[in-house]
């Protein structure tokens, strides 16, 4: 039987990383899409230990060329199954005082990222008539946070890609869902600080901040057969925080 291949991006750590693991470990072949070359040699090896098949596919996820590359790379593994475009960056600051390049850097980080890499994937999995793409969103996509104004407007346009593709690739039998984070600690979440993470907990009906794997959870089921009668939807990975 063939084994299934996906390709995560953003894969070196944080929520990626957790995707990648858990992927590996029920039974995926895992392209590891990433910058830190390093980094996601340590996740490679880490899955290998534990009997799992994992390759490290460097790529700046912004640059179209370097894209296809990654692709082309993760294709020596098998057909893409999946795809998870994890790859991301966040930024807080007044919007007044985000200058043009930061917000360029965000949205071809989160966005444009996403795009290239599910435009890279796609024909493939509409010539086999199967396939799945889970984009990683955030709770701030769906109801805006204070000093993160483009950030949120990045992971906005995962939700309007999410349901947009998924009925343009519906009749392709390839689905399209999205995992909407709450706070997870990561090292992205770790300079807003120990205090401002508690006040966060505090305000989550369950009370604490979640984890990387849990979001990971939530991806394998999208990606699952399970969920095979599940497209466009937005899965809230948030302890019930609505802000």
């Amino acid at each position: 039987m063939e084994q299934k291949v996906a390709l995560v991006t953003g894969a070196s750590s944080g929520i990626g990383r957790a995707i990648a693991v858990l992927l590996a470990r029920n039974g995926y072949a895992v392209a590891l899409g990433c910058r830190n070359a390093g980094a996601a040699e340590t996740v490679a090896a880490q899955i290998r230990q534990s009997g799992g098949t994992a390759l490290v596919c460097p790529a700046d996820v912004t640059d179209a060329a370097a894209v296809e590359s990654m692709v082309a790379a993760a294709r020596t593994m098998g057909r893409i199954e999946l795809l998870v475009p994890a790859a991301g960056i966040a930024y807080q600051n007044l919007f007044q005082y985000t200058d043009e390049d930061t917000y360029d850097r965000i949205m071809d980080t989160n966005v444009k990222g996403a795009y290239l890499a599910a435009k890279a994937v796609l024909p493939d999995m509409i010539a086999a008539g199967r396939g799945s793409i889970v984009f990683l969103s955030s709770m701030w996509g769906e109801v805006g946070a204070s000093c993160e104004a483009v950030y949120s407007a990045s992971k906005a346009a995962l939700i309007g890609l999410c349901k947009a593709l998924a009925k343009e690739v519906g009749p392709s039998g390839v689905r399209v869902n999205c995992v909407s984070p709450g706070v997870i600690r990561t090292p992205m979440t770790e300079p807003l600080g120990e205090d401002t993470l508690s006040a966060l907990a505090e305000e989550t009906p369950l009370c604490r901040i979640g984890a990387p794997e849990e979001v990971a959870d939530a991806v394998l089921f999208l990606a699952s057969d399970a969920a095979s009668f599940i497209t466009g939807q937005i899965l809230g990975v948030s302890g019930g925080l609505v802000v």
